[in-house]
């Protein structure tokens, strides 16, 4: 991972369209079968859409029936950050990226094997560089 990266909020609306900014830097949700990634099939690498940092594979992703691109694992635990979140009268865990605390998405425990996880993420908050020759 790179160095953390940190901006004014002013850097962050300068830099990022409206849907961006509101969901990476102000903990928004897109609605269901609307994002741009929710079902691409297109192989690559998902990067952080604030930082560019490389975050999720995608032949980690898969459909979960939810509407929003969903993973089973992270390109490395270091690339993500957790946190607890109670917003929403819910319980609930956030995943955010690491190198510049941009608001990815949750993870939830009913993920397929091998990890049984289900990071379950905005399009807005991804950039998908796909494969060479793809």
């Amino acid at each position: 991972m790179g160095d953390k990266v940190v901006k004014s909020d002013a850097e962050w609306r300068q830099q990022l369209t409206p849907e961006e900014y509101h969901v990476t830097r102000k903990h928004g949700t897109e609605r269901a079968f609307t994002g741009r990634y929710w079902d691409s099939k297109t192989p690559g690498t998902y990067r952080c859409a604030c930082c560019g940092e490389p975050l999720f594979s995608s032949d980690t992703k898969y459909d979960s029936g939810t509407g929003w691109p969903s993973f089973w694992e992270p390109l490395s635990e270091e690339a993500v950050a957790k946190r607890e979140d109670r917003t929403l009268f819910m319980r609930r865990t956030e995943v955010l990226c690491a190198r510049c605390d941009a608001h990815l998405g949750h993870v939830f425990p009913d993920g397929p094997e091998p990890t049984g996880a289900r990071y379950c993420l905005n399009s807005a908050a991804l950039k998908l560089e796909p494969k060479e020759g793809e």
